[in-house]
């Protein structure tokens, strides 16, 4: 696989907006051309080797080019959006919207992330070792798909509004969460191994909330069915199982109601 690094060279006034840098786009380009991208700082587009050194050559496809981002980007947003095979490795912090929309391939954070990352995923993989911010594998402001499939893994702790309107896929947070935690969920996997805050499965409909720590307030739509074992991620325990949220709309398959599920561990 053929590997691209962007080594940053200086911090941007605001908030560079950097869609470019994905391998889809960087496939079969030279070092030079990939420096030639435009990226924008507000309303004014600029170079991407403006705030780069890029070394290396991408591969012929997306699947065979390796994008590492050598340093901080905490600055920089929409890395590896709507990206569809390869991978990028950011040694650092990153901005807002990482992988938001994404296809395929792999994205790994060595440091935290802000929020929307994920934001309507179909596939590929988030792996982030640090923290999460809020509306991870959420939808879009005004959309109503979420997160449809993939797999978004946080090693720490995440912040508000996770999984709203998720469809589809997984998201694994190693560490607690804030308020909100799949709102309006319709399918997928959410796993939280910390604690909740309030509002939990709030007007869910279908999937399946994994609580490893408490939630701070119970939502009132759920209610209690029994106690299952389960495997989840590698750990065997002992969950309560309440299903909701009951107040909400809910499909019928085979004449059966399908509700939510949360699972709450002992």
């Amino acid at each position: 696989m053929a590997t691209v690094t962007l080594t940053p060279k200086k911090v941007p006034s605001l908030r560079l907006e950097a869609d470019n840098i994905t391998p889809d786009v960087f496939a079969g380009k030279s070092a030079a051309e990939i420096a030639g991208l435009h990226v924008f700082t507000g309303n004014t587009q600029e170079l991407l080797g403006d705030y780069f050194t890029v070394a290396g050559s991408a591969g012929a496809t997306a699947a065979e080019t390796s994008i590492v981002i050598d340093g901080d980007a905490s600055r920089v947003k929409y890395i590896g959006m709507k990206m569809s095979a390869g991978d990028i490795l950011v040694k650092g912090n990153a901005d807002m919207y990482v992988g938001a929309w994404m296809l395929g391939g792999k994205i790994t954070v060595k440091g935290s992330i802000d929020a929307f990352a994920g934001t309507g995923m179909t596939g590929g993989e988030i792996i982030v070792d640090g923290d999460a911010g809020n509306y991870l594998g959420a939808a879009y402001r005004g959309d109503w798909r979420g997160m449809q499939g993939g797999l978004i893994r946080v090693g720490g702790n995440a912040g508000s509004d996770i999984g709203t309107f998720m469809r589809g896929g997984e998201i694994i947070i190693g560490g607690n969460t804030d308020v909100h935690v799949g709102t309006h969920q319709e399918g997928g996997r959410i796993v939280v191994k910390g604690d909740c805050k309030s509002k939990v499965g709030g007007q869910m409909v279908e999937g399946e909330i994994i609580v490893f720590g408490d939630i701070e307030v119970m939502m009132p739509g759920f209610q209690y069915r029994n106690d299952v074992d389960l495997e989840v991620d590698g750990s065997e325990a002992t969950f309560a199982l309440y299903e909701g949220d009951v107040g909400e709309r809910h499909p019928k398959r085979k004449g059966d109601v399908v509700f939510g599920k949360l699972y709450l561990k002992y």
